[in-house]
């Protein structure tokens, strides 16, 4: 099904930060749309609906989130946001920095797990995004990378740590995609985080060799 957006998605709003009114306005419209999503899934999140729930006019709604698309990924990156508070006031206790970063993963899956719809609605908004979603993309991106390496307890990582954290991320989402459409359990998603999470181990450059 084509993402519902508005004809003229050129009124977005700007990089500059939000005043206090605009940031309480801008966490309504992304609680509704989480709402949404968590009842009916993808299809369940229309912009009227997301606009009426939120208290807010629709053209509103499209200043702020210029299609359906552009809100459900920052919807993800608000979810990955706030599991990135719980997880810090609950660090992952691996001795390693890859057992931590696969504890920390595994965390963060079952709590999409518990909200099925709603992963479902998030994932499948980065699966259609295309170049006009890439900062709120980059956005989920970047949050993703902070989670892994707050789990690793690693401030400056290496170009090498970098690296393997983008191929872990990319084992992570299509961890979840499989799972979602059926095609893997539960404890072959933990396998194949635990797989990725050793190579970690192996850009460690206090590893010994």
């Amino acid at each position: 099904m084509p993402a519902e957006a508005k004809p003229d998605a050129t009124a977005r709003t700007s990089s500059s930060p939000l005043t206090e009114r605009q940031e309480a306005r801008r966490r309504r419209i992304l609680h509704a749309s989480a709402q949404l999503a968590s009842r009916g899934g993808f299809d369940a999140v229309q912009m009227r609906e997301v606009a009426e729930s939120s208290q807010v006019a629709l053209g509103t709604l499209y200043r702020y989130f210029p299609s359906k698309i552009h809100l459900l990924v920052a919807t993800m990156q608000d979810q990955l946001e706030h599991m990135h508070g719980t997880l810090r006031k609950k660090p992952p206790q691996g001795e390693t920095a890859a057992e931590r970063v696969a504890e920390t993963l595994m965390r963060a899956f079952r709590a999409l797990q518990r909200e099925p719809h709603l992963a479902d609605a998030m994932v499948r908004a980065l699966t259609f995004a295309d170049r006009s979603v890439s900062p709120e993309v980059d956005q989920v991106s970047r949050q993703t990378t902070v989670i892994i390496l707050d789990a690793m307890g690693q401030a400056d990582p290496t170009p090498e740590q970098l690296s393997a954290v983008r191929v872990i991320e990319h084992t992570w989402h299509s961890a979840l995609i499989t799972w979602l459409s059926g095609r893997a359990s539960i404890a072959q998603v933990k396998i194949d985080i635990e797989t990725v999470c050793r190579l970690i181990d192996l850009t460690d450059p206090h590893q010994e060799p």
